[in-house]
């Protein structure tokens, strides 16, 4: 006879809370000991407080984690180079926090018994003045390895080195191999370089044909080469750079310290601006030639205090960059020249410190995002480029090569606005 299985009888929750000897009215708020206290109708007020600052002080240590990191991946103070056909490639410029000037001609290395144990992170001993600083001879080169390229992103973000030199083993230079070097005021070129030159510290190709790049700190040497050593508020107070009149310096004064150490020519010979050339250049007014024909991609990327565009067409060679006076040029005449013909991608981004722009008949290719972010709303009112000015008529602009998103467009939540585009347009004359 098949014997029958009886089923087990569950346990009621009266039956456990009986065992555990708990009073029915302090079910909800009853202490076990050993156990934390019950929660039932207690604010969990403090313990968000305590969630959210917990949270906080862990994205802070990471935050702190990545920055130092990177800090430390970019002052390791090493130089690494990679062999190529016919030399060395500098791959990546690690600042120590103590190189203000550095040399490209042979490979070299980073010697720390030479460092001595008071010098500052900024560069020299306490005792030591800045230029005997500079000629720290910690850096010692191999001249049986000479450098012949400069790969994309070498010097990239270095916030110390002030001087380059390129010597004449120097072939090929990337165009990002300078980005974001944030203290350079200078690049010189060793006159026997084939390949390269410099006109008073900014860097171009040999024949003078392509503008490579204007060191984003090259305002400073200019102040220092002008005197503009003392400038002071009107409290006193030290002051690196002027940005407008003041009580002590007039508008006479201030015009004058942008022609000397915030204007920049750009010579007669030059046909292209290469690519981020005039990134975040503090520059207040450019004259470009009219034998220009591109600025590159990022060519002016950020350059916010450009306030001036002009054009100049001479019937002798200009090699001087320093602006001397208007009328030595010949032509002027706002915005781009005549005869230019390719606006690379974000080519002008973020300069809202333009507020006229013209595009004359010969421009056939304009890049994406050109003019992106060109536009700025202040006191109700489109400032910045707030209108383009285009030479041919609609079907003919059309019939070029026109990149998406080309028009500076102000894009603020649930205000946007496209600027107006003026078709067939003359050319404003100079004021």
């Amino acid at each position: 006879m098949k014997k029958e299985k009886t089923k087990k009888a569950k346990t009621s929750p009266e039956t456990e809370f009986e065992k555990l000897d708990i009073p029915e009215d302090e079910i909800w708020t009853y202490r076990i000991e050993g156990l934390a206290e019950p929660r039932i109708n207690i604010s969990h007020k403090n313990q968000t407080g305590k969630k959210i600052l917990f949270v906080s002080l862990i994205s802070i240590a990471v935050i702190l984690s990545l920055y130092f990191s990177v800090l430390a991946l970019l002052n390791t103070g090493d130089l690494e180079y990679k062999e190529n056909g016919d030399g060395y490639e500098l791959v990546q410029f690690s600042n120590n926090g103590l190189i203000r000037e550095f040399e490209i001609n042979y490979t070299a290395e980073i010697d720390n018994s030479k460092i001595s144990a008071g010098e500052m992170l900024a560069g020299g001993s306490e005792s030591e003045s800045e230029e005997e600083a500079i000629e720290n001879d910690f850096i010692v080169y191999d001249e049986k390895k000479p450098v012949t390229s400069i790969h994309e992103y070498a010097f990239n973000c270095d916030a110390t080195l002030q001087t380059v030199y390129i010597g004449a083993s120097v072939k090929s230079i990337d165009s990002k191999a300078f980005y974001s070097c944030w203290a350079l005021q200078n690049i010189f070129v060793d006159e026997n370089n084939p390949y390269y030159c410099d006109i008073d510290g900014v860097l171009f190709n040999k024949d003078k044909t392509e503008i490579i790049c204007y060191p984003i700190d090259h305002d400073k040497f200019l102040r220092e080469e002008y005197g503009y050593t003392d400038l002071v508020d009107d409290n006193g107070n030290p002051m690196e750079e002027l940005w407008g009149p003041t009580e002590k310096y007039d508008e006479a004064y201030f015009e004058k310290y942008n022609d000397e150490v915030r204007s920049f020519v750009v010579p007669s010979t030059v046909e292209k601006i290469g690519p981020l050339c005039f990134n975040y250049a503090n520059i207040r007014t450019i004259y470009l030639p009219e034998g220009l024909k591109e600025i590159g991609t990022l060519g002016f990327f950020d350059a916010g205090n450009i306030n001036n565009i002009y054009s100049y067409k001479s019937s002798a060679e200009n090699l001087e960059t320093r602006y001397v006076n208007v009328s030595d040029f010949g032509v002027v005449y706002p915005s781009l020249p005549e005869g230019l013909e390719r606006i690379e991608s974000d080519a002008f981004t973020k300069d809202r410190g333009l507020s006229y722009m013209y595009i004359p008949s010969s421009v056939t290719f304009i890049g994406h995002h050109a003019f992106w972010d060109s536009v700025v709303k202040e006191d109700g009112n489109l400032n910045g480029i707030s209108a383009m000015n285009i030479a041919s008529d609609e079907a003919t602009f059309d019939k070029g090569e026109i990149g998406s998103s080309w028009l500076p467009k102000y894009d603020n939540g649930l205000f946007k606005k496209t600027i107006d585009v003026n078709y067939s347009a003359e050319r404003a004359a100079m004021e």
